[in-house]
């Protein structure tokens, strides 16, 4: 029968709120990168941008220990948040959603970018011939067009973030209930006797939350391109 245990509901929904956290705390970051990207020229661009696809080709591993000697409690950042605002990141469910964070920002923001460019510009000078301020046309011109790439970039951030192994191991470990996240409770169901079953519907689980997550993707582009485009 297929019956979770408590330990197997603990892991899966805790990579749900990491996935949901990660997804959400990077998307302001995401718009800003994507929009400099898509709209600025500037120098050091192509620096910028090899840095924010980086997480893409470096193995998982050295990205979470970068993590873990940058926000750990005596990195350089994370010494500073941890003595002055008390924010601990290592070995904590929050650093698990910084580095789910980490990884799937390059996904996000190649998404958003290409939807910031395919919007007519044209449209964007008119609505700042009729004395739109450049905030006011970014959220009432821009981004409501680019909304179809925005959410594929946030389910594709998501998704990642919900896969994520190497980075997030090396940078919080292992604990169950903290940062024992799905795929780190895959591989301790792997390396132990017996535990292929609760692997096996652990795996069945990843499957399913990834296409319901790409189905909800692919459904609200749909409504958000029917909305903006007339599509």
């Amino acid at each position: 029968m297929f019956e979770l245990s408590a330990e197997e509901w603990t892991a899966v929904e805790l990579s749900l709120r990491i996935s949901v956290v990660a997804t959400f705390v990077a998307l302001p970051f995401g718009l800003v990168v994507a929009w400099l990207l898509a709209r600025k020229n500037f120098w050091g661009k192509a620096l910028l941008d090899g840095v924010v696809h980086l997480p893409l080709v470096l193995p998982p591993v050295v990205t979470g220990y970068l993590l873990l000697i940058t926000f750990g409690r005596k990195g350089v950042i994370g010494a500073f948040l941890d003595n002055t605002f008390g924010i601990v990141f290592s070995f904590r469910w929050t650093g698990a959603a910084l580095a789910c964070g980490v990884m799937g920002f390059p996904l996000m923001v190649r998404a958003i970018r290409l939807s910031f460019e395919a919007i007519d510009r044209r449209l964007e000078d008119a609505a700042s011939t009729l004395g739109a301020n450049p905030l006011w046309m970014f959220f009432t011109v821009t981004l409501p067009l680019a909304l179809p790439g925005v959410i594929a970039g946030m389910v594709l951030c998501f998704a990642k973030a919900l896969g994520e192994f190497g980075a997030t191991i090396t940078f919080v470990s292992n604990i169950p209930g903290e940062t024992q996240t799905l795929s780190a409770a895959i591989y301790t169901f792997t390396q132990i006797p017996g535990g292929d079953a609760a692997a096996m519907r652990l795996v069945v689980v990843a499957i399913v939350l990834a296409l319901v997550a790409l189905i909800a993707s692919e459904w609200f582009a749909r409504r958000a391109g029917m909305r903006y485009h007339g599509e």
